[in-house]
């Protein structure tokens, strides 16, 4: 059985920039990014103090997204 869908896939990076150029390079689209910090950051990964910079990136036909996340804190 083949994949037949893939709506968003996390990845967690050291090199935020460094990746996204690699899956740039690849041929997917740089879609946004942005800081995500606060309550519902630490309840989305059950950590305390939460801060990450996330990246996403679209395959070009637009229908499967990376989602990239450098994470700033807790260490």
């Amino acid at each position: 059985m083949a994949v037949q869908r893939m709506d968003n896939v996390g990845i967690v990076v050291e090199d935020l920039d460094g990746a996204i150029a690699f899956f740039v390079e690849l041929g997917m689209e740089p879609e946004g990014r942005a800081e995500v910090e606060g309550p519902f950051a630490d309840q989305c990964t059950g950590l305390d103090g939460v801060r990450c910079d996330v990246a996403m990136v679209r395959t070009p036909d637009g229908h499967s997204r990376l989602e990239l996340a450098k994470y700033v804190a807790p260490p």
